[in-house]
């Protein structure tokens, strides 16, 4: 938890303070206050560029950071920081993690157990069968299903897990008070009226800007334990997505479509380089380990020969997750995900402050 929320909001609604620039500074000065206060010297001293220095000092000419925080809260979007205790436990283990999620609807601890299901804003019969399969027997056992609200496969995947009753999460390119595509803001409603939630990391008036959606891609896939790719041409973002959870350390599934087809290449490209190919939902509750039930199978699961190296670190003691890592010369992305794979499925236990222990 972080102190003088409404200064840190209007730190985050200057242009040129990304995720990384924003957590510098908040490490710096430690309070949101003393940095929104903060001459331009001692910006520029902590690297901040000169001409988001500038525009930060103008912005603070005009804006009051009490009437901003309650202008977002009355259009009823509420927000979470990556100090808050609630912040998603996924995303906050990936590289450079949003500051402040700006969300309407609710995220629920259950939805640590999510895939994400993204493909074609062209979507075809066959992509729309598929997304429709796909999206119902993982929202039957439990996944929470997570896209980014845009037109094809990502509409479908929300729009079936809502029709079997379950959970889904959509993750916007731009701010929520400017939702983009303009007719699935029915479906964003829906969504956040007891379905799941509507996000985004841009502040609420941001618009919907194409550069916007590589860094909306990979919180996609950072909220997911796995990315599903269905239909996707070779350009697509949806590669973006799937290479985005490759460097995060989750799994990458993409489901092969007609050699004759354009929207075939994207999976195909993922499946030479390295994603497991799947042909049911069945295939990825296995890769994942969870039954049908939506419960992780703890007795009857194979583990991985680095999963058993894990366990037998934490044998006899607790550990903190670097010098686990160092022990078993893992890169900081592979043991964090199967930290994070193995806690879900119940083996072992976070202790706090990175600290492991075997259940």
């Amino acid at each position: 938890m972080i102190n003088n929320i409404p200064f840190l909001l209007a730190l985050h609604s200057v242009d040129g303070l990304g995720p990384i620039r924003l957590k510098a500074i908040l490490d710096y000065f430690k309070d949101p206050k003393l940095a929104w206060e903060a001459n331009r010297n001692q910006l520029q001293e902590i690297g901040i560029p000169a001409s988001a220095v500038n525009l930060l000092v103008e912005i603070r000419r005009k804006l009051d950071p009490f009437g901003y925080a309650q202008s977002i809260a009355d259009s009823g979007i509420k927000w979470m920081s990556v100090f808050d205790q609630n912040y998603p436990k996924l995303l906050a283990q990936i590289y450079a993690p949003p500051v402040i999620l700006y969300y309407q609807g609710e995220i629920q601890p259950e939805d640590k157990k999510a895939i994400a299901i993204v493909g074609t804003r062209k979507m075809t019969g066959y992509g729309k069968v598929v997304a429709q399969n796909f999206t119902k027997e993982l929202s039957l056992a439990g996944l929470t299903i997570v896209s980014g609200l845009a037109r094809g496969i990502d509409s479908q995947a929300h729009l079936t897990a809502i029709e079997n009753s379950g959970r889904t999460i959509a993750v916007l390119g731009g701010g929520l008070n400017n939702l983009f595509p303009p007719e699935n803001r029915g479906l964003a409603a829906k969504i956040a009226l007891g379905f799941g939630a509507v996000i985004s990391e841009f502040p609420p008036d941001c618009p919907s800007l194409p550069g916007n959606f590589p860094a909306r891609n990979r919180i996609i896939s950072g909220l997911s334990l796995g990315v599903c790719v269905v239909e996707a041409a070779e350009d697509s973002g949806s590669l973006i997505t799937a290479r985005h959870a490759l460097e995060q350390g989750r799994e990458v599934f993409a489901v092969p479509g007609p050699i004759t087809s354009a929207l075939s290449k994207g999976p195909i490209t993922l499946i030479q380089e390295g994603a497991r190919i799947v042909y049911s939902p069945e295939d990825i509750l296995e890769e994942l380990r969870i039954d049908r039930s939506g419960r992780i199978d703890k007795i009857s699961q194979d583990l991985s020969d680095e999963e058993k190296k894990v366990l037998a670190s934490l044998e006899n003691e607790n550990m903190h997750i670097d010098d686990l890592g160092r022990k078993l010369v893992f890169p900081a992305a592979k043991i964090s995900a199967l930290l994070l794979k193995m806690e879900i499925s119940g083996l072992v236990q976070s202790l706090g402050s990175g600290i492991y222990c075997r259940r």
